[in-house]
């Protein structure tokens, strides 16, 4: 071609010892010329015409294609190639040409490679399953063996040696490999050991004090996993320190259907009793006991009977207590809350006596999950249970305050 431009040259009356150079300059404008042609048919028609067919597409595989420029990305391969094919015009560096459009078109299908890995994992998180399986661990790791495959075919193209000598080099590094890429090793082991055995999943609220986190799972990559706390900050955790350190995870609770209520009220031991007529009189007009106290009674008066009890000494026989009435009180109070779960636990019980009286811990479970409601129902119990205590003679136990002194030093 070179030599049809300078006898071209020397028709039209250009000769001498710049003819040559002139005719490289006319040649390497032509090649580029045909090589913009070449690009703006690729970008401004064909992929006008891809876009036109993935709008009318009804599958979301194109779309997520079309959004991660993939196509926009091969479209690069298209001037290279022309420079590619027409490098031996210029014999004296048509080896570098070659070389430097090949590696070209080797980066830019590593780069529609990294377009594909994210298109996958847009596609793959559109599905429900993603938020148990997420595969964004194991699409870090295709970039990343996709960029290794990519320097090294590049590499061997500069250099002009075959790929396989370069791997054998890189054999001899191998310890320096593995300490390099330490925390990569180590994070894909962790992702398919959390993958395969469910460990955690975007979405989960998991708990781990060692790093300060306490809140919902929004992210899992292959290196870290980052959980969005309580207060709205962003912690972000090894992902192998989910196998090497113990966490909670709270997806059972959310599964379950039920949030668990777990608190105890001291009551003041001094004021359990025994129920008298007065109080059975007055506890009977408690709409809730009505059933209990009757049945209750019965039972207790049989059992006297029945072993001849001298039931004028109250430490004979059996005989219903305000404690065990008020116990029987919150437990039917809580079966007829709506917002108490009745399938799940349910145990109104004592503990053993402490310093500070006598607990008496109420275990349910609620049917309400979000924290905001959750610790509202929680409220709404126990400032219910509180204010009812006295009415059974009972006192809440706590520690004398300042004032509770005060009082006691004005009425001496």
């Amino acid at each position: 071609m070179i030599e049809q431009i300078i006898n071209w040259l020397n028709n039209n009356g250009i000769s001498g010892a710049g003819t040559r150079l002139l005719s490289h300059v006319i040649a390497l404008a032509a090649v580029l010329l045909i090589a913009f042609i070449v690009d703006f048919i690729v970008k401004n028609i064909i992929l006008r015409i891809v876009k036109i067919m993935v709008t009318k597409s009804r599958s979301q595989w194109d779309d997520a294609f079309l959004e991660r420029k993939l196509f926009s990305r091969l479209a690069h391969l298209a001037p290279a190639l022309v420079i590619y094919l027409f490098a031996p015009i210029f014999p004296q560096i048509a080896s570098w040409i070659v070389r430097l459009s090949q590696s070209y078109m080797i980066f830019m299908v590593g780069s529609a490679c990294y377009a594909f890995f994210n298109a996958v994992n847009d596609v793959y998180n559109s599905y429900g399953i993603a938020r148990q399986r997420p595969i964004k661990g194991y699409i870090q790791i295709a970039k990343i063996i996709t960029g290794v495959i990519v320097g090294i075919l590049i590499l061997s193209v500069m250099i002009n040696k075959s790929p396989t000598l370069l791997l054998t080099g890189l054999g001899a590094l191998t310890a320096v490999i593995v300490l390099v890429f330490k925390d990569t090793i180590l994070g894909f082991t962790a992702s398919i050991q959390l993958s395969m055995n469910d460990m955690v999943k975007i979405g989960d609220w998991i708990e781990m004090p060692k790093f300060g986190a306490d809140g919902e799972v929004i992210d899992i990559t292959l290196h870290t996993i980052k959980v969005c706390n309580g207060n709205k900050t962003i912690t972000s955790i090894p992902t192998y320190a989910l196998i090497s350190d113990s966490f909670t995870n709270w997806r059972g609770m959310t599964e379950s259907g039920g949030r668990r209520i777990k608190r105890a009220i001291n009551i003041d031991i001094n004021s359990v009793k025994f129920v008298d007529q007065e109080m059975y009189q007055r506890f009977s007009r408690f709409q809730i006991l009505e059933s209990y106290l009757k049945s209750r009674q019965e039972e207790i008066d049989k059992y006297n009977a029945e072993n001849r009890i001298d039931t004028g000494e109250l430490v004979n026989g059996r005989h219903m207590t305000n404690l065990g009435t008020f116990r029987a009180y919150v437990i039917a109070y809580l079966k007829q809350h709506p917002k108490i779960h009745q399938d799940m636990p349910f145990m109104v019980r004592h503990l053993p006596p402490e310093p500070q009286g006598l607990p008496m811990e109420i275990y349910v479970f609620s049917r309400e999950q979000q924290w905001a409601e959750y610790e509202m129902i929680q409220a709404d119990i126990f400032d219910h249970l509180i204010a009812v205590i006295p009415r059974f003679d009972l006192r809440v136990f706590q520690q004398p305050s300042g004032n509770d002194m005060q009082k006691l030093a004005n009425a001496k």
